[in-house]
């Protein structure tokens, strides 16, 4: 029950910020200069074809009112007219018939796209793979090599290996990821490829004329990279701090006073009591990476949430930038309930 509880309450916090950032971006992007309609409906139409399609989007109706109609689709319940189009075009399960109204179960309608009209669900599902095996594979690296650097640096602090870490880790951080990201691509994509094997640009799957689709992981490589060196840096800082602060107390001396290895000290009772504080960096990189990957898909070519988004941004495709936006959202929401979670299970001295 204490679970159940504790997650009824975050849940309702993380409404609480989802709703905060729709309300935002409907705003921001309302008062843009664009004409959606002019984009959906050609430059050279006519006045009723203009009409109908804001009307359509409710586009000829007062601000608040749209941002009611905008909450209204993206809410998994929520009330529309029960008419065959709206069952259509919500694909929803009938609740409650409220005269010609019905309370409807359904998953978030994030609209249709400005210039291709396909849903905006659609898209980002279609371009989710690419990103997640991208913001995965860079955390993979990031937690991997920062967690082993930081022990590294804290068993023997001040010394030789320990600056040779903290200042590389320095420059890691103060670097900006797209700054990397164009020198990694130059260096080992262009100049280098010969002897790396590596492309400047290429997918996480490409299409054979006699083998079909296959997974091409060795694309994978440079934009990961790119985008793990921050979280690297910070992960690797975090861990000696800790590490170096843990293994000064009490039952630390006592466990090697017993004659265990020091492996086992380091890695059984060291690291264990360590990892909080990198939990939290890791699980606050992982949803900044969804978003950080954005600058690198656009350098890499990479086909990802990123990419779509930026053409999105270019082309005034509102509904596109919106739903990306509430769907990053959504993933720090989601990873920070987990993470929450994670500590408990990690640190009996959390309770939920």
């Amino acid at each position: 029950m204490r679970i159940i509880g504790f997650l009824l309450n975050r849940l309702g916090h993380g409404v609480l910020i989802l709703l905060g950032v729709v309300v935002a971006i409907f705003f921001l992007f309302n008062v843009l200069p664009g004409d959606p309609v002019a984009l959906l409906a050609g430059q050279r139409s006519d006045l009723a074809t203009r009409e109908a399609i804001s009307a359509e989007l409710g586009l000829d109706k007062p601000l608040p009112e749209q941002l009611s109609f905008y909450l209204n689709d993206i809410s998994p319940v929520s009330v529309h007219e029960a008419t065959p189009a709206n069952q259509e075009k919500y694909n929803y399960t009938p609740l409650l018939q409220v005269g010609e109204n019905v309370l409807v179960l359904k998953t978030p309608y994030l609209r249709r796209s400005f210039q291709s009209n396909k849903k905006v669900t659609a898209i980002l599902l279609d371009h989710l793979t690419g990103t997640l095996w991208l913001a995965g594979a860079a955390m993979l690296i990031a937690t991997g090599l920062g967690i082993s650097f930081g022990v590294i640096a804290a068993l023997k602090p001040h010394g030789f290996l320990d600056h040779l870490l903290i200042s590389t880790s320095v420059l890691g951080i103060s670097v900006p990821s797209f700054v990397a990201a164009i020198i990694i691509a130059i260096t080992f994509g262009f100049y280098w490829s010969h002897l790396t094997g590596l492309s400047l640009t290429g997918q996480l799957y490409e299409i054979d004329a006699f083998t079909g689709k296959h997974l091409v992981l060795r694309n994978l490589i440079l934009p990961a990279v790119a985008l793990g060196i921050r979280p690297l840096a910070v992960i690797t800082q975090l861990t000696r701090s800790s590490m170096i602060e843990v293994l000064s107390q009490d039952y630390i001396r006592t466990a090697r006073a017993k004659g265990l290895p020091g492996y086992r000290v380091v890695m059984g009772h060291g690291l264990k009591n360590a990892l909080n504080p990198v939990i939290t960096a890791v699980s606050g990189w992982l949803a900044s990476l969804m978003a950080g990957a954005f600058f690198i898909e656009y350098i890499f070519n990479w086909k990802g949430i990123g990419a779509v988004t930026i053409h999105a941004v270019e082309n005034l495709d509102f509904p596109v930038v919106m739903g990306a936006t509430l769907f990053i959202a959504f993933l720090f929401v989601l990873i920070n309930i987990l993470v929450d979670v994670l500590y408990a299970l990690i640190d009996p001295r959390v309770k939920l």
